[in-house]
Parts: structure tokens; sequence; C-alpha cells
């Protein structure tokens, strides 16, 4: 038999918060987050976490989970996650996934490659060159002797970077040819809707979050977390609405700029999203046009897996 999973997907600010908790109560489930960030504790206003309020309604899963500067990646989520939905199968339960990391999805839908071990020293060496060098440096290192992979990957995402070089650097095959051969059975059956907002609305949108979580102390959050002792650098802190905040606390750039370069990365951010997800053709989009419909979404969502039956 397999069991059903939802998973409810799209950009930041489209509302996935509100459709998975009403949907979770009327299925009486708890909820997966598959979200990079909401992992870390006190990355809470820059994240849009669920409030306490919502926390208390639903049990959570992968919220506040970790300090910020504990390492965390996507293949420990799909481990822990799967584990979490079998848990939830067994007592007769429907898990509902949410979350806007593309590369958490697909790990948990389709499963990531994890079988070549890792070489330290030479992932050491690589460290150096990308420090002594950037990240571009390696992006063309990648380039030469794995042209596929690359054209998949940014620069900037320099650790799945480092992870390619590394795999041929063991193998001498380029790491495409494991995925495409790597398979994995779980008894389980994905179901994924998108909301889709027009795309000038919900750029409003995250104008208006982000003006709301700088008035609900954004500022005072990130310079709390530095006051803790964590360093600037740290991967969670390399987030949209954080690095901006930061440069603002070193005196780099004013407030209004910080505000403004938030709200512009924001955008570009929901913008790679949609290009992710839209390239999944499983995923069943549900036109969303204001706040109000999303009451609604969930009672779709609902009637389409109960059709399932």
């Amino acid at each position: 038999m397999e069991w059903k999973v939802i998973v409810i997907v799209g950009p930041t600010c489209s509302g996935k918060t509100k459709v998975a908790i009403n949907l979770a109560e009327k299925l009486e489930t708890e909820i997966i987050s598959a979200d990079s960030r909401q992992i870390y504790k006190y990355l809470t206003i820059g994240t849009a976490k669920p409030s306490q309020e919502e926390l208390a309604r639903i049990r959570h899963h992968f919220i506040d989970q970790l300090d910020p500067d504990e390492e965390y990646n996507v293949s420990r989520f799909e481990e822990e996650a799967l584990r979490i939905i079998n848990k939830l199968a067994v007592e007769n339960k429907i898990p509902v996934v949410v979350g806007g990391s593309g590369l958490y999805i697909k790990a948990l839908i389709d499963g990531i490659f994890n079988e070549v071990s890792v070489d330290e020293e030479f992932r050491r060496e690589l460290k150096e060159k990308r420090e002594k060098y950037g990240n571009q440096f390696l992006y063309d290192e990648l380039k030469k002797v794995d042209p596929i992979s690359a054209s998949k990957m940014l620069p900037q995402n320099w650790k799945r970077v480092m992870r390619a070089l590394e795999v041929y650097h063991l193998t001498g095959k380029p790491i495409w040819q494991f995925h495409q051969t790597y398979k994995r059975e779980v008894n389980f059956q994905f179901y994924q809707f998108g909301l889709l907002w027009e795309r000038q609305i919900l750029y409003r949108r995250i104008e208006q979050r982000v003006d709301k979580m700088v008035e609900a102390g954004l500022v005072e959050e990130v310079r709390n977390i530095l006051a803790m002792g964590y360093s600037k650098s740290i991967n969670s802190l390399n987030t949209v609405g954080y690095k901006e905040i930061i440069s603002f606390l070193e005196n780099e750039i004013t407030l209004e700029r910080a505000i403004e370069l938030i709200k512009r990365n924001t955008r570009r951010f929901a913008k790679r999203q949609m290009t992710w997800f839209r390239k999944d053709k499983r995923i069943k989009w549900i036109p969303v046009l204001t706040e109000s419909e999303l009451s609604y979404v969930s009672n779709f969502i609902l009637s389409e897996i109960n059709q399932l039956k």
C-alpha cells in the first residue's frame, strides 16, 4: 500500500504556511517544514516562521531545531523527514510538507545521491581555492570536467559545485551520472500543490511583508544574534534579510537602503523559486488572487486528495 503525502510549494510570501495549517487541522495531522532557514533558532522574523499561536495549533517539524552555527544539509533533511513521514503513516495520518526550498522538496520526493564518500583533504584544497580565487574559479573548474552538472548550478551554489568536483575527483565520473542511476524505494505517493500568484501582486505582498518585518524588530533580531557571539559569516546568516541588516549594522549602508535591498533581493529570490518549481510538471498549480482566497485552497486540496481514495 502506498501512503499519501501532501506537499505545498510556492515562492516566498505566497501563503503556504496559512494553507498548510488549515489543511493540517482538517486532516488532524502534522506539518513538515521544508525550509532551509526556519530550522535555525533565533532566525524568526526574517524567515517568516509560523507564529507561536500557529505552532501551538499544529505540531511542526524542522522549526527552531538547530543553533545558527550548526551545519545542516539536504541529505540529512531527506533522511529525517522520511523517518517522520513513516511515523505519521503508521498513525494513519497524511503528512503535510510545506516549504520554498526547492532542493529540499526534490530530495524528499525523488531522493538525493549520497553514496560517494567525502575526501576531506581534497575538500580543504577546494575551500582554500575558493577563499583565494572566489566562487567563479571553482565554477569554471567544474565546467571543464562536468559541463552538464555545471549548467544546472550557479557559481554562488559553491557547496554543490564543490561536491560535484569532489565526486569527479573520487570517481572520474560526473555527478549527474550517479544522480541518473540512483533509485530509492519508498511506499509514499507525493501529491504536490503550488500557490500561483500574479507576479506584481506577489511583489506587493513581498514589499509589505518586509516593512512588517522591520516594524516587528528585524534589526533588533539580527543585532541580538550577533551579540550572542555568532559570526556574521555563518551560513544561516547568508540569507536575504539578514545580510542586508548586517551591512546596515556595520555602517556600510543606511537602513533605508537595507530595506530597499531586502525587497529587491526577496523579489529576485521569489523569481528563482518559481523558475525551479515550474520545471516540475507534477505540481498542480492553484491560482490565487487575494489573501482571502487562501482560506479556500485547503478545501480544494482536500477534495483533490479525497478523490484519490
